[in-house]
């Protein structure tokens, strides 16, 4: 389909189907500019699918990473902390390894120069770009003896420096159970509750965009150089949509959408799942903290991610925690759609047995609490967060990707973190303006969106709370942390 005749922005009709973080963002682009669209979402709220709570500026949790993709994560996670300011939480992370692992400090340490050299560069090119802080600060690093020294130090109430982020990790993790140096970095905490909160706000207040809540797309044709979506609504009633434009925006669902029209796809789709610990003796404000390991292994990963009142947010990459068997599974030349089994695409549609939630988060809290003996104390705090990621390509350790084309006017946003929504958008916007069909202001590639701009925290925060309530969740994980 090539039958697109140049018109103005307000004449150009897109079709967005899924409204995740990649739907939902493409569409406050899209609609930000003047652009009509449908945005179709199977669910009654936008962004409700997988654990988000990491921003990922740099990519320090995967060590086994190309340089490359780390750079490309640090550029989509800062445009990301532009655009959805009142979704971040603004502390710091820690990475450990422990004694028990092959790797060594010095390979993070070689990356995080490149790293750092990079987000200098790309703050001296704009200033607005430093919203994580000085160039000098991205990372610090800690001895042994720096531990010992801060474990002596009073809990600060209200951490303000990095130091003062370390002090419980240093009194409450054992020092001898690390290599050192202990590296603390820049890479925030990212509210999935706060980012819906956000693109549900600045949609819903624009004329620009009609979000179908409870549409679920069945079809999608050609008709007269235009496509039209077919969904069918919570009343069982079919509705056509015609549109210039189509995005498949269907998270770990991309591939039903690319069967709908014929074109095969080589992904990979993965199952995993975070948890929720009411930790109710908390001491202090903690700092993310990422303990490396092999991954799928009983030492795999531990990731501790706080929010107030003292719930955590818990992921074990061990195959009995945040991994499951079966859970990653390929496309094949016949189906675009790699096949969970059904239990687990039970489990990503919400539906999981209390003896199983019990179960698995106590076996994170486990997992957690070799580093952190007093974290053996945490209770189950809520239903776990999870969904299902997919990874386009051959490869799955793939975690940087945006957008792709099949034909002229077929877009798919392949998100592996959520902070590449923008530059997945982004690549549709430019692809739309070189074929001629639409002339973009000059302020177009500007990462923040205009839908969304004017919104004040609280607005985000009160939508949040009510989201988590209406999601099941405690609202403490829709509240600013720190």
């Amino acid at each position: 389909m090539n039958g697109i005749k140049h018109t103005a922005l307000a004449d150009f009709t897109v079709g967005i189907v899924g409204g995740g973080v990649a739907g939902a963002t493409a569409a406050l682009k899209l609609a930000g500019l003047g652009i009509k669209t449908h945005l179709f979402e199977k669910n009654s709220s936008l962004v409700s699918g997988p654990p988000i709570c990491h921003l990922h500026a740099g990519g320090n949790l995967y060590r086994d990473i190309s340089e490359q993709q780390c750079i490309t994560l640090l550029e989509q996670s800062i445009a990301t902390l532009r655009a959805y300011p009142h979704s971040v939480n603004y502390r710091p992370t820690v990475i450990a390894i422990p004694q028990s692992d092959p790797g060594e400090p010095e390979a993070i340490l070689s990356r995080l120069r490149v790293l750092t050299d990079h987000y200098r560069t790309m703050i001296a090119n704009d200033e607005n770009n430093g919203v994580l802080g000085s160039a000098d600060d991205y990372f610090a690093l800690f001895s042994k003896e720096d531990m010992v020294a801060l474990s002596k130090r009073a809990l600060p109430e209200t951490p303000t420096s990095i130091e003062d982020w370390m002090v419980p990790v240093a009194k409450y993790m054992p020092h001898d159970a690390f290599k050192y140096p202990v590296v603390v970095v820049q890479e925030y905490g990212l509210s999935v509750f706060r980012l819906a909160a956000t693109a549900a706000l600045g949609l819903e207040a624009t004329s620009n965009c009609q979000i179908h809540y409870q549409h679920d797309v069945i079809a999608i044709t050609e008709s007269e150089n235009r496509w039209d979506i077919v969904s069918t609504a919570p009343d069982g009633i079919q509705h056509t949509q015609s549109v210039d434009f189509v995005i498949n925006a269907g998270g770990y669902k991309t591939g039903t959408v690319d069967n709908m029209l014929n074109v095969n796809r080589e992904r990979w789709v993965e199952y995993k799942a975070a948890y929720v610990a009411h930790w109710t003796t908390k001491p202090g404000m903690w700092p993310e903290v990422i303990v490396h390991g092999e991954r799928g292994t009983p030492q795999g990963m531990g990731q501790l991610t706080p929010y107030p009142d003292g719930f955590i947010q818990l992921h074990g990459m061990t195959q009995n925690i945040t991994l499951f068997d079966d859970g990653l599974v390929k496309s094949t030349p016949s189906d675009a759609q790699p096949l969970l089994p059904l239990r687990l695409v039970e489990k990503a549609e919400g539906v999981w047995g209390w003896s199983e939630v019990r179960e698995r988060t106590e076996r994170a809290i486990t997992h957690f609490a070799q580093w952190l003996p007093d974290f053996a104390s945490a209770e189950v705090g809520g239903k776990p967060l999870c969904g299902a990621q997919q990874v386009p390509g051959s490869d799955p350790s793939l975690r940087a990707a945006d957008a792709t084309f099949e034909g002229d006017t077929y877009a798919r946003i392949e998100l592996v973190k959520a902070s590449s929504a923008l530059q997945a958008i982004d690549r549709i916007l430019a692809h739309c303006e070189e074929k001629g069909w639409i002339t973009l202001p000059e302020s177009w590639r500007e990462p923040t969106l205009s839908l969304t701009a004017t919104l004040t925290e609280d607005e985000v925060v009160n939508k949040a709370i009510e989201l988590a309530k209406a999601r099941n969740y405690p609202d403490a994980l829709a509240r600013p942390y720190p």
